[in-house]
C-alpha cells in the first residue's frame, strides 16, 4: 500500500489530482488549510498503483507518494 501525503500548506486546491488519478483515490473534502483553501483527501490509499501521476502533475509539489 502506498503512503500518500498532501502538504496542506502548499496545496492550493486546484483538484488536478482528482481528475488525473487513474484509480480515483482523491476526493473533495471540507478540510481547509491555513489560507482557507479546501484541500483534497485521500480516500482509498490501498487502491493506489504508485504511478505518481498526482505527484508529478501537482503544480505546487504538494503531493508525496511513497511505496
Amino acid at each position: 500500500m502506498a503512503n500518500i501525503t498532501i502538504d496542506k500548506a502548499c496545496c492550493k486546491g486546484c483538484n488536478i489530482c482528482l481528475s488525473i488519478c487513474p484509480k480515483g483515490i482523491f476526493v473533495k473534502s471540507r478540510q481547509r488549510n491555513d489560507y482557507g483553501t479546501a484541500i483534497p483527501a485521500v480516500e482509498a490509499p490501498e487502491k493506489c498503483i504508485t504511478c505518481r501521476m498526482c505527484e508529478r502533475l501537482c503544480p505546487d509539489g504538494a503531493i508525496d507518494v511513497e511505496k
